[in-house]
């Protein structure tokens, strides 16, 4: 088989679509001893694949005498399975305890009613509570008064910082003309002397 061939086999053996006969000419190749060098790693591939297809498959009850072995190896294993099964049924008695009392808790769960029957004394009830509540409300905000005086102080002091550079801005603006006259001036200074 030349090397294009054998290529284009095992590409088709890579992405699954090689058939029998062509997986077996790949296997008979690759089993020779002169493969190209090329292929050397692909040959260590199928080398390996040609030893493990001697392995014999495992007999039709081969889990259950791991299982057996096992179990005669730790015979505790048995306990713990009943132990699984125990906790198990306990964890879905308590589900269904959960929701048997929250099935009867929304059931018959009480309404709320009125306190008052008078309704000038439930007025009079809540706008006292609001005003404690407003109350608190203020006394809470009168300790954020020295923030909000910081928050005005630097404002101030941004706005400070803001009007000196733009004063600054104004007097870099006049010394750039300044600049850029000299700039033309040394221009005409070194034609003058190129010209002498």
């Amino acid at each position: 088989m030349n090397t294009e061939e054998i290529k284009r086999l095992l590409e088709k053996y890579y992405n699954a679509e090689s058939s029998d006969e062509e997986e077996l000419k790949l296997r008979m190749f690759f089993s020779q001893e002169d493969v190209p060098e090329d292929f050397r790693e692909v040959k260590e591939i199928f080398r390996y694949y040609l030893q493990v297809s001697d392995i014999p498959e495992p007999s039709a009850n081969f889990e259950k005498k791991i299982i057996s072995a096992i179990n005669a190896e730790y015979p505790g294993t048995e306990k713990a399975k009943s132990r699984r099964l125990f906790f198990l049924l306990t964890g879905i008695a308590a589900g269904l305890l959960i929701l048997t009392g929250s099935y009867f808790f929304f059931l018959f769960k009480a309404e709320p009613r009125d306190t008052f029957s008078d309704p000038d004394i439930a007025y009079a009830e809540a706008m006292k509570i609001l005003y404690d509540v407003s109350s608190r409300l203020n006394h809470g905000t009168q300790a954020l008064e020295p923030i909000l005086k910081m928050q005005d102080f630097t404002k101030k002091s941004f706005n400070n910082i803001n009007k000196s550079t733009s004063i600054i801005e104004e007097k870099l603006k006049s010394l750039d003309h300044f600049r850029k006259a000299m700039e033309i001036i040394n221009i005409n200074n070194k034609s003058q002397t190129n010209n002498n």
